[in-house]
């Protein structure tokens, strides 16, 4: 993959053993855990630098390690292995201080067996078979979400599983920090979208802040012409145009100002450290047209954006934009709108006013002018375009009132027929494992009408993700059928119920 994307992280790898065994096998465990590392950083399949930080070998320097990768902002999670067998009891107060995603790398020096030459020495020197065993015990005794990765540490399979790990933990990292602006509230009465911000950010790292549109306005509105019109000749190379939208065309002056728009709220989100935003087409007073355009294209940046207020939503995406970076197809927010009915081969296209990230694009979007029937404003700037066909991943976070539950579809991605009247863009897909069971499965776990959408992550991502955060997950694929799923939503209550909503 491209180099630099998570250049600012790394991820520590510890290894545990004891000092039953005497000085040469620590040597050696040492020597070998040296190689691994080497060998994981040189593979190319990482994404983040794995950071070797020794052998531990008793419950003081365990404490130590991981209250150092704690205190350490550059790491972001710690791998753990057991290279011979360490006692567990030495990593409880260790585990009960760490507070950065865990994986346990169920590996082993050697490949194979040398069925030859093994000996007792070789045996006891080599006890990942029981010593990660151990390990995993104490950790599921202390109910501790981890990630556990099976196979031989030069295996292409065990460092892709490594590598989702690393990406989500990148996100995770990401997210504690996370800043939210919304221009104005929510959708008046709209429910799904609103949820607990001080439980948000105690759980997820999600900070939520309120700012008037006129905030943003006096912004743009000291953006110089000359900035302006460097950014539409940006678009002019970057996008084709409809006809009213060229120099001299009737609608020029709507891009202008979507230009204007588009640099006043990339400063603004740039001046308050932000990552995420929202905008409501009730509260557009002061500003020329609905911003569309622009968050369209901050979305690309990176920036999360979630419509009517949705911050979980905004906040949803920057992540999963932040643990997708490099990766080729591309993410987008987006909101479920109309039904075509045909059988098994039922869809849901999935648009918004204006709001769609041209990074899902098939072919190159086109920059348009047209009419908006809500909002009351001038007519605003959009990319108009098709997504691409594929399988991907819908997900959202909803706050169920003692805990939030992240929901997650596989969707495959269709075709679209033309749609001449439609200006906007769009998505068309069939839900897994079809409309009927995933749409109603959906509507029972409560899902929003928002989501956001990936084609590069997978269920892994996410799974991962919801381990990390300590939040519910319920997953919609071809597996499913709602006699079952039924099922898991009234366990999970229950566990919740058990568990006071943690």
């Amino acid at each position: 993959m491209k180099k630099g994307f998570f250049d600012q992280f790394e991820v520590w790898f510890i290894t545990g053993a004891q000092l039953l065994y005497g000085g040469d096998a620590v040597v050696a465990v040492d020597s070998h855990s040296n190689e691994m590392v080497a060998g994981l950083n040189a593979s190319g399949n990482l994404p983040v630098k794995v950071v070797y930080k020794g052998t531990v070998n008793s419950a003081k320097e365990v404490t130590a390690a991981f209250k150092a990768a704690n205190n350490d902002d550059k790491c972001i999670g710690v791998i753990t292995w057991m290279h011979t067998f360490s006692p567990a009891k030495m990593w409880i107060r260790g585990l009960q201080e760490l507070n950065k995603p865990l994986l346990h790398f169920h590996t082993q020096f050697n490949k194979e067996i040398p069925w030859d030459k093994i000996d007792m020495d070789f045996m006891n020197l080599n006890q990942s078979a029981h010593g990660d065993r151990e390990f995993g015990h104490i950790v599921s005794r202390m109910r501790k979400n981890r990630k556990v990765v099976v196979g031989h540490w030069q295996d292409s399979q065990a460092q892709a599983k490594i590598a989702v790990w690393m990406r989500v933990s990148a996100g995770w990292a990401d997210s504690r920090d996370m800043r939210i602006i919304r221009f104005g509230d929510q959708m008046n009465n709209v429910a799904v979208t609103d949820g607990d911000k001080v439980e948000a950010e105690m759980r997820l790292g999600y900070h939520v802040d309120y700012y008037p549109i006129a905030k943003l306005v006096k912004i743009a509105d000291g953006v110089s012409d000359a900035d302006v019109a460097a950014l539409v000749k940006e678009y002019e190379a970057s996008y084709d145009f409809a006809a009213n939208c060229k120099e001299g065309g009737k609608d020029r002056a709507q891009v202008v100002n979507a230009a204007r728009i588009e640099i006043g709220l990339r400063r603004f989100l740039e001046e308050k450290g932000a990552k995420a935003f929202t905008t409501n087409f009730d509260d557009l007073e002061g500003v020329d047209q609905l911003p569309g355009l622009a968050s369209q294209r901050l979305m690309a940046e990176g920036y999360g954006f979630g419509a009517e207020g949705d911050w979980k939503t905004a906040a949803l995406y920057r992540t999963m934009w932040f643990m997708g970076q490099g990766m080729p197809k591309g993410c987008s927010f987006l909101e479920d709108y109309t039904l075509n009915f045909d059988g098994e081969k039922s869809t849901i296209l999935q648009a918004h006013m204006l709001e769609v990230c041209p990074l899902i694009a098939e072919h190159k979007p086109k920059l348009e002018v047209h009419p908006l029937g809500i909002g009351g404003k001038n007519d605003p700037a959009r990319l108009v375009f098709t997504s691409k066909p594929g399988q991907g991943v819908a997900a959202t976070i909803v706050d169920m009132g003692n805990r939030f539950r992240m929901i997650v579809n596989v969707v495959d991605c269709v075709k679209s027929k033309d749609l001449p009247k439609l200006p906007v863009a769009s998505a068309l897909w069939i839900p897994q494992p079809n409309l009927e069971i995933g749409a109603a499965a959906w509507i029972l776990a409560g899902g929003t009408h928002h989501t956001s959408f990936s084609y590069d992550l997978t269920l892994e991502y996410l799974e991962d993700y919801a381990d990390m955060a300590g939040i519910e997950l319920v997953i919609i694929d071809n597996n499913t059928t709602i006699r079952e799923f039924k099922k898991e939503l009234q366990w999970n209550d229950l566990y919740f119920a058990l568990n006071k909503g943690l």
